[in-house]
């Protein structure tokens, strides 16, 4: 009995470790089910819309900036080509191709529309460019050491304008004479003032530079008002003009191409025989067809017409390089980017517009 006691104490005692932890456990789970458990958030539809707009705009600006950088890329890379290939050009042919079309284009379209709607307004595109013209050349003689007063020179130059349009040949010639007069007349009273005085030498050079600058430009340029103002003769001018575009794109085109024999290489190294070949060429097609579906002229006015531009574009070209040599410059101003100057631009104008004035008065 005692030991059975003993046996069962001792069992009891063996049991009572393993009933604690039972009891613990249960507690634990007791007081978790009791705690209480939190309620479930809700969001507002509203705020949740808005965080998705935000994050949608967020995401297309990311997306344009992108796009943004992207383009921005590819401008640069083209411009760098486009850079290229224009340097390459004006390293062959001494002017900035493009620059040089868009002011060309400028040029021949504020032309184009004084011949074609209201001729009248030539007298003011004359009045523009001889004005640009004598000041540049007047400037380029100063710059050589001739003192040709600017002032009277553009405005002695302007004014024969009108007189030519309306005067015809008396109205040039007188005006001209003029013109060359008013110049001299204002170097000789410049000639009181100590710092403007020179030698007997020197003033009879800056006179005689004086009367040139009207005599090539002002001179030479009213024929073109003169043909103009004339019954009919606004065609004769936007013919020639063509022309003479025609000319010097054909040397170029053809010189560019197939340039290999100089025609004069210490006044215009880069003008080629090849360039002069394909400048006839163009031209005489050019001419004919002027002619006949612009004049009402027969195909072999347009011949004439078209191969004495072609000799008298060529060389108002070469004498302006010529008096560019002498003077030590190489172009007659920056005004027009990829031309230089007006005068740059004009060179082959001034001589062609004398013939086609002739061969107006011969044949129309």
């Amino acid at each position: 009995m005692s030991e059975r006691s003993e046996d069962g104490r001792s069992a009891a005692g063996a049991a009572l470790p393993s009933t604690e932890p039972a009891d613990a456990t249960s507690a634990a789970v007791d007081a978790t089910a009791s705690a209480p458990v939190p309620e479930p958030v809700l969001q507002d539809p509203g705020a949740v819309a808005h965080a998705q707009r935000r994050g949608t705009r967020a995401e297309f600006e990311q997306f344009a900036q992108d796009r943004k950088a992207e383009l921005e890329a590819q401008l640069t890379a083209k411009r760098a080509q486009l850079d290229a290939v224009n340097e390459r050009i004006a390293a062959r042919t001494g002017r900035n191709l493009l620059m040089a079309i868009l002011i060309g284009v400028a040029l021949g379209g504020s032309m184009l529309l004084s011949l074609v709607f209201v001729k009248e307004l030539f007298m003011l595109v004359a009045v523009v460019l001889i004005g640009f013209t004598t000041s540049e050349l007047s400037t380029a003689l100063r710059a050589a050491g001739r003192d040709v007063p600017r002032i009277p020179t553009v405005v002695g130059g302007v004014l024969v304008v009108p007189a030519a349009w309306y005067l015809e040949g008396p109205g040039q010639w007188y005006g001209v004479l003029g013109a060359i007069a008013l110049v001299s007349v204002w170097r000789l009273v410049e000639m009181a003032v100590p710092t403007a005085r020179a030698s007997r030498r020197n003033l009879v050079l800056d006179l005689a530079a004086g009367a040139f600058v009207q005599a090539y430009i002002t001179l030479l340029g009213t024929f073109a008002v003169r043909l103009t103002s004339a019954d009919g003769g606004q065609w004769w001018t936007l013919g020639f003009i063509i022309l003479v575009v025609l000319v010097d794109t054909g040397a170029y085109a053809s010189g560019l191409l197939f340039g290999k024999h100089p025609m004069a290489p210490r006044i215009s190294p880069k003008k080629t025989w090849e360039g002069f070949a394909g400048a006839l060429l163009v031209t005489l097609v050019g001419g004919v067809l002027i002619a006949q579906f612009m004049l009402g002229q027969p195909w072999w006015v347009g011949l004439i017409l078209g191969g004495a531009i072609v000799v008298t574009a060529t060389v108002g070209d070469l004498s302006e390089s010529l008096i560019k040599r002498d003077l030590g410059v190489k172009d007659m101003s920056t005004w027009l980017p990829g031309h230089g100057g007006f005068l740059d631009r004009l060179d082959s104008l001034f001589p062609s517009a004398v013939i086609a004035y002739a061969i107006f008065l011969l044949v129309a």
